[in-house]
């Protein structure tokens, strides 16, 4: 008859590897929907930038965030300053009291999704007094803007042309009002031909294989205790990549500072920054060789792969990542966040069935006694 303690050995761990799969399927539908709250797209393949306001108005600065989904506009001049509807009605108004958005205007409401699909209210009339609402107290404001994007769901015909090599699609304007005098922010937008995902997929699937045929080695072996600082490095690794990509999101997105940077990670991507911790956290649990370190491992790795692997898969596709770097950066940092954290999840179970599996010793005569409650002369 097995021994109680070994008994509850083997529930412990069973009881372990539901807990994780409960926690992972909890936890899945509610960070994507964390990770994107801010409509920012995961990537895509038209590259919006912001050369400047014309005339050059000092303190005032543009610039284009979120992968091109929105614009950005600081107004540090002391005065206000508005920006002009797709009728040429008041939009918005930046100054030195905050930001304030017309009620009346269509832009308002067109502009609340990326989409731009919007049904507007009946007091959306450009032709009417604005009626000004405040949104924000600040002085920036970030809208979504169709005159910085290309708005058809297929490319113009001329990329549809030649699709292979980058090129202009529009020079774009959006006007704006400094008290009585015109002003506009100029940019342009080009088509920048999308990467082969093949290759990052491949070394994606190749140190997945890597790492989780470590979990095939016999356990109590000098190479499987190495076996388990590798996945438990490779495991910090990912996560250190999860938290500069996640980072990297919230820069792409506007955040400025510290303060800005961290505030925008509590508020949109707060399972991401916690997944990344929970790896690095659960890889130097492998690396000190810790009992639990094979359920760490699988939890930690299943969250990494899901949370953040899985929500930016797009990247690997998309020539233009929601990041501040160049695209080839991101891919690299998805990439490892992939190989990572399913390879340690496929280490960490195949060596929890491995140990679920080894067949009880026999208990020995002194065991026996003890169990018989007899002490030991």
């Amino acid at each position: 008859m097995t021994p109680a303690p070994l008994r509850r050995g083997g529930l412990v761990r069973r009881g372990g590897l539901v807990a994780a799969a409960a926690l992972v399927a909890v936890l899945g539908t509610a960070a994507p929907a964390a990770a994107h709250g801010g409509e920012a797209p995961d990537g895509t393949d038209y590259r919006a930038e912001a050369i400047g306001v014309a005339p050059a108005r000092p303190g005032l600065t543009v610039r284009v965030v979120e992968a091109g989904a929105r614009l950005e506009l600081v107004n540090r001049t002391g005065r206000p300053v508005e920006v002009i509807g797709y009728s040429g009605e008041p939009y918005l108004r930046i100054g030195p009291d905050g930001v304030f958005e017309n009620s009346r205007s269509p832009a308002t409401y067109l502009n609340r999704t990326l989409s731009g699909d919007a049904t507007l209210p009946a007091q959306a009339d450009p032709a009417a007094a604005p009626d000004w609402r405040q949104i924000d107290d600040g002085p920036t404001a970030r809208w979504h803007d169709r005159r910085i994007r290309w708005q058809e769901p297929d490319p113009p015909a001329r990329v549809r042309a030649d699709p292979t090599r980058e090129q202009r699609v529009l020079d774009w304007a959006v006007p704006l009002r400094d008290g009585t005098e015109p002003v506009e922010v100029r940019g342009t937008l080009d088509w920048v031909p999308p990467p082969d995902p093949y290759p990052w997929w491949v070394a994606a699937t190749l140190g997945f294989l890597a790492l989780g045929a470590a979990g095939l080695l016999a356990a109590g072996t000098t190479a499987a205790a190495r076996a388990l600082a590798g996945v438990g490095a490779a495991l910090a690794i990912g996560g250190v990549a999860a938290i500069v990509l996640t980072v990297g999101r919230e820069l792409d997105a506007g955040a400025s500072g510290l303060g800005g940077v961290l505030a925008g990670l509590l508020a949109g991507q707060v399972w991401a920054v916690l997944t990344g911790l929970g790896a690095l956290a659960a890889g130097g649990y492998a690396l000190a060789r810790r009992p639990a370190a094979d359920f760490a491992l699988a939890l930690a790795g299943a969250c990494l792969a899901l949370f953040v692997g899985v929500t930016n898969l797009a990247v690997l596709g998309r020539s233009v990542p929601p990041a501040p770097w160049p695209g080839g950066l991101a891919r690299l940092l998805v990439t490892v966040i992939l190989a990572a954290g399913a390879g340690a999840t496929a280490a960490g179970v195949l060596r929890l069935r491995a140990a679920a599996a080894r067949p009880t010793p026999p208990p020995s005569s002194v065991d026996h006694g003890l169990a018989l409650g007899n002490e030991p002369s």
